[in-house]
């Protein structure tokens, strides 16, 4: 049990292990709280059986008499006759012809008259010893054609015997000679009568029983044919007055209005909090063994008690008459986990709400499987969405509310109610809840973003708006890191999207990975070219200027922090270099102080390390860029010699170590990179400068008036470049 603890608190919860175990207890206090509430809301309606107050009915419905129904049932199940069965048919014509063969045996014996007579009686075995009497002298005295002649008719009689079936009450008080008699077989002298029923008394045996499985079922098939009684209750109707004992029927009416009249104790509020406990506790197990990434209790609990609140407040009013039950938000929390999480999450995640709602509320099993459908149809639809538009939650919440619209009517279907009201009001309140399930989902997905530091695929589009406030002023007072992350963020999405990670968050995190670098701009070389400045770090020394450069990373965060960025993109920012060496300042501070003075761990970035496939990206393709741009006019092949060295550098730095990036995944990378690169470089043609030669050399005669206004032309056009450049 304490290891059990230990792996619960040390792996699925990101804070200490006290404050985990707190927060479990929380959420699953607030979960029992709310799934609770109307038992003890309601617990004063009823004490001991008796009714505290009068409840009117709020609108029209039936409530089913359960104790009614199962009188009517039982009394249709009685009516069913017992269905037999025939059995032992050869045993019983066996039987008959050992009887006449013992009896020719005993004939044909030497013995005397009485002993002949004693062995008769012996063998037959008969309830009534005056026809055993008669019956051995009859078998002693008659001829043998006679005899022969009475083993035919017994066996014809034996046989219509079989063939009715033969039960237990014929064969008391003398029934198979009554039958005998009163039959008149044809051609059977009467005198043989009292002589046929004897031998059939003494071989005959029930060959009719009781089958126990086909009675028990034709039993459950007319049970299964009586409908539910019912009892129509009004709007406006009292379903109990004060002091009036409350049946089940009235129980049933009661819950029918939406009144809770179950007795709260102890055990029920147990109960539901280890219910609460186990779910929570078995999906963090689900997600820390198959989904890692995501684990991050904090926001799922904010929205699944904020979404059971949402649902409470449906399922206790909607019985009232005010909210249709069908019209429960289960699509909007399906959509919200799966954009925070994944589908499968997602949809584990609604199911065990759908079973605790089951379970605690008594939600109807019917509607609970429509649930489960639409929350299914809601995490594929999730799924296929690109994030572009956040209109594509209203279209996903269509796409759910379309699915429940198809489960309802297929249960209408099953029930044979296609056609009527009930369906089409519950069927255009499903197409509702879909709708307004999307509206949900987009209105809380901001608000969670923010209060929880989410980065949601929408989150990171909005990120990328090259207006928000960080990429604006990098784009002023550091125009050459803007430029360099633009570049770099070109080569990051490419190639994560290129080995199947996420393009979206490489990109982003590309564009914010250098902001730290605003707070002083002019220490970077690609800003000191822009402005036109010295190259301040002429005039330091190796260890501050290593410092300065190194800190840019440390003030990013700073930054980011402040204005809220995700914690994904911090990372890049705080990864992006890793503990990678300044290598320039390192080699002038050897030059100055002297090899055995100076240490490698004195000129390295504090990092950490790359640890996902799109920060370890970033860091080749940072360093490629700026490698690349420094040579000048390069060849296809100098740009894959670079992009080689640069990454075969860091490999052998171990700064890809902790990245799950494989040595596949590398290559598809550099090969991206090298396309990427090679439509960068590009040569341009120098218009200005070169137009008139051009038309010249072609021999294409133009007047001075074109020449004038073609160059007046490309003026304007050098300077809007050179002002979007300002």
């Amino acid at each position: 049990m304490r290891n059990f603890f230990s792996f619960i608190s040390d792996d699925i919860f990101t804070a200490p292990r006290p404050l985990a175990f707190i927060s479990l207890i929380l959420v699953a206090v607030a979960m029992t709280a709310i799934l609770s509430a109307r038992f003890y809301l309601d617990s004063n309606i009823v004490e001991n059986g008796i009714s505290k107050k009068q409840i009117v009915a709020k609108k029209n419905f039936d409530v089913v008499d359960v104790k009614k129904t199962e009188l009517l049932r039982k009394e249709v199940a009685n009516k069913i006759r017992p269905i037999v069965t025939i059995v032992e048919e050869n045993y019983i014509k066996g039987s008959l012809a050992a009887l006449f063969q013992t009896v020719e045996k005993i004939r044909s014996s030497n013995e005397g008259y009485d002993a002949k007579y004693h062995e008769f009686i012996a063998l037959l075995d008969i309830a009534d010893p005056k026809k055993e009497r008669y019956l051995a002298t009859y078998l002693l005295n008659s001829g043998s054609e006679n005899l022969v002649n009475l083993e035919q008719n017994s066996t014809i009689i034996l046989k219509e015997f079989l063939k009715a079936g033969i039960a237990e009450p014929d064969l008391e008080d003398n029934a198979i000679e009554k039958i005998v008699t009163d039959a008149q077989y044809a051609n059977i002298p009467r005198s043989q009568v009292k002589a046929i029923s004897g031998i059939l008394e003494h071989v005959v045996i029930p060959n009719l029983i009781i089958d126990e499985y086909a009675t028990d079922l034709a039993k459950k098939n007319a049970r299964s044919l009586v409908k539910p009684y019912t009892v129509a209750f009004n709007k406006g109707d009292v379903i109990v007055n004060v002091g009036e004992p409350v049946t089940q029927l009235k129980l049933d009416a009661l819950k029918k209005s939406g009144f809770s009249v179950m007795e709260l104790n102890k055990m029920s509020v147990s109960g539901i909090f280890l219910l609460c406990c186990l779910s929570i506790v078995f999906l963090l197990v689900y997600i820390k063994k198959y989904e890692r990434k995501y684990l991050k209790f904090n926001y799922m609990a904010f929205i699944a008690v904020f979404s059971i609140i949402l649902m409470y407040l449906t399922v206790t009013i909607s019985p009232s008459g005010f909210i249709p039950s069908y019209i429960i938000p289960v699509p909007a929390f399906a959509i919200l986990i799966s954009i925070f999480t994944s589908p499968v999450i997602a949809f584990l995640t609604t199911i065990l709400l759908l079973m605790l709602f089951l379970i605690t509320v008594s939600l109807d099993p019917q509607l609970t499987a429509i649930y489960a459908f639409t929350a299914l149809m809601s995490c594929y639809t999730i799924a296929k969405v690109n994030y572009s538009k956040r209109f594509d939650l209203i279209r996903c919440g269509f796409e759910a509310g379309a699915m429940m619209f198809l489960t309802t009517a297929v249960i209408a279907l099953f029930e044979n109610q296609l056609m009527g009201y009930a369906f089409l009001q519950n069927a255009s309140f499903g197409l509702l809840n879909g709708f307004l399930s999307g509206i949900i989902a987009l209105g809380m997905l901001p608000m969670a973003e923010y209060l929880f530091k989410i980065m949601t695929p929408y989150g990171l589009i909005e990120l990328a708006d090259h207006n928000q406030e960080l990429l604006s002023k990098l784009q002023y007072k550091a125009p050459g890191t803007y430029h360099h992350s633009l570049m770099v963020a070109n080569l990051c999405e490419a190639a994560a999207e290129a080995i199947g990670g996420n393009p979206i968050l490489a990109r982003v995190g590309a564009f914010y990975h250098d902001i730290g670098k605003l707070k002083r701009p002019l220490f970077f070389i690609e800003n000191q070219s822009y402005f036109g400045i010295e190259n301040p770090h002429t005039k330091l020394n190796p260890r501050l200027s290593k410092m300065v450069i190194t800190s840019h990373t440390k003030d990013g965060m700073e930054l980011a922090k402040e204005h809220r960025l995700p914690e994904a993109v911090i990372n890049f920012i705080q990864q992006h270099h890793g503990e990678g060496l300044a290598g320039h300042f390192y080699n002038q501070a050897i030059e100055q102080e002297g090899a055995e003075n100076v240490e490698e761990e004195q000129f390295r970035y504090p990092g950490p390390k790359p640890d996902t496939k799109e920060t370890a990206i970033l860091m080749l393709a940072d360093a490629i860029e700026s490698a690349v741009r420094s040579l000048k006019n390069p060849s296809q092949e100098e740009i894959e010699n670079m992009i080689n060295k640069i990454i075969t550098e860091r490999l052998n730095d171990g700064q890809l170590s902790d990245s799950p990036l494989t040595l596949k995944d590398i290559k598809i990378i550099a090969k991206t990179f090298n396309r990427i690169l090679r439509g960068m470089q590009h040569d341009r043609i120098k218009y200005h400068e070169n137009i008139l030669n051009e038309l010249e050399k072609n021999k294409i005669k133009i007047n001075d008036s074109a020449e004038e206004k073609l160059e007046k032309k490309i003026q304007k056009k050098q300077q809007k470049h050179d002002q979007q450049n300002n």
